[in-house]
C-alpha cells in the first residue's frame, strides 16, 4: 500500500507485518518515525525490531531497512540492513529491493559466502552506475547482516552505518567506518583528494562524508564500494546484535549502545530506546537502527 501525506514529496512504502510474516519496511519522506518487529519461526528465542526517526535536515528521509526472517532452501536466514542515502533515496531505494536478492542469488552463496557478499556488493553498484538516468546520480552507505541458520552472522559495509554485537556484556563492532581521513592515501592514488576545513569533517573531494558507498557516480573514481566483511559465530555468550545509521554512532560509544539496552528485552522498544537516547544527545541526523536480540521476548 501507499500512503500520502499530503505532498508529492512525501511518500511511504511499506507492507503491513504480522507475527509470522517477513517484514521489509521503506521509509522515505518527512514522516516523524517509523517502527516494527518479528521473530525467528525456527529459534523462537531469537526476535528483531527496528525504529527509524527523521532528523532535523530539511530534505526527505533517505533512509531504508530491511528486517525480516527469510526461508530460504533447508535454512532460515536473517537479512537485515541499513541503508542510508545521500542527495536523493533512489539509490537506498533500489539498494533495500535488489542487494539482498543479489546476494542470495550467488551460485556460491551457501559455499564461500563472503566472497559471494563482496561479489554481489561489486555487481550491485555496478548496476546502479548504469541506471543513473533512472536513479540519479546521488549514493548511500550500507550495512547488511545475515544470520544463517540462527548460528552463523555474516556482516558486510560500505560506509558509517555501523553493526555491534554484544556477547557477555561487551561489545565488538563487526562493520569498519569507511572515514575519508584514514582512506586518504587510497584516495589520493586514485586521483582524488580529501578536504579537511575547519569546522567541517573531512570529505572525499570536498563533498561526500565517507570513503565508500554504493552510487555517486560523479565521485566514483576516487571512490570504492568495496565492503569489509566479518564473519561471527553465535553462542551461548550472545545477547544483542546492533544495526544503526551514523546519527547514533556520531553521539554515542558502541560500549554506550549496549548498555542501553541489555535491559530492555523487546527488540523493537530497545531500537526506539536507543534513537531517543541519541536524540537526547543532541543527534541531527536522520535515524534508523536494528535490534536483534537473543533469548528476548517471545512474541505471540
Amino acid at each position: 500500500m501507499y500512503k500520502h501525506d499530503g505532498s508529492s514529496l512525501c511518500w511511504q512504502k511499506c507492507v503491513l507485518m504480522t507475527c509470522s510474516m517477513p517484514t521489509y519496511n521503506v521509509k522515505a519522506g518527512f514522516g516523524s518515525s517509523d517502527t516494527g518487529k518479528g521473530k525467528s519461526k525456527t529459534s523462537k528465542h531469537i526476535t528483531h525490531g527496528f525504529h527509524m526517526v527523521k532528523g532535523k535536515s530539511s530534505h526527505p528521509m533517505e533512509d531504508y531497512v530491511v528486517s525480516e526472517f527469510k526461508q530460504v532452501k533447508d535454512k532460515e536466514l536473517g537479512l537485515f540492513a541499513i541503508f542510508d542515502g545521500h542527495s536523493g533515496h533512489d539509490v537506498p531505494s533500489y539498494l533495500q529491493s535488489h542487494l539482498f536478492d543479489n546476494i542470495l542469488k550467488q551460485n556460491d552463496f551457501w559455499t564461500e559466502t563472503e566472497s559471494a557478499i563482496r561479489r554481489a556488493y561489486h555487481e550491485t553498484d555496478d548496476d546502479i552506475l548504469k541506471k543513473t538516468s533512472v536513479l540519479g546520480r546521488g549514493g548511500s552507505t550500507a550495512v547488511t547482516a545475515i544470520l544463517i541458520g540462527g548460528e552463523k552472522l555474516v556482516v558486510a559495509n560500505v560506509g558509517d552505518s555501523r553493526a555491534v554485537i554484544c556477547k557477555n556484556g561487551v561489545a565488538k563492532q563487526l562493520s569498519v567506518d569507511h572515514e575519508p581521513s584514514k582512506e586518504k592515501r587510497l584516495i589520493e592514488s586514485r586521483g582524488g583528494f580529501v578536504s579537511n576545513l575547519p569546522g567541517d569533517v573531512p570529505r572525499v573531494d570536498g563533498q561526500l562524508a565517507v570513503a565508500r558507498a554504493f552510487g555517486d557516480k560523479s565521485l566514483k573514481l576516487h571512490l570504492s564500494s568495496e565492503p569489509n566483511v566479518a564473519v561471527e559465530m553465535i553462542d551461548d555468550d550472545t545477547e544483542s546484535i546492533i544495526l544503526a545509521s551514523d546519527g547514533i554512532w556520531k553521539v554515542m560509544t558502541n560500549e554506550d549502545a549496549v548498555n542501553c539496552i541489555k535491559h530492555i528485552k523487546d527488540a523493537r522498544s530497545a531500537a526506539k530506546h536507543l534513537i531517543e537516547e541519541a536524540v537526547s544527545r543532541k543527534s541531527k541526523d536522520d535515524i534508523s537502527c536494528i535490534v536483534v536480540k537473543f533469548q528476548g521476548e517471545v512474541l505471540c
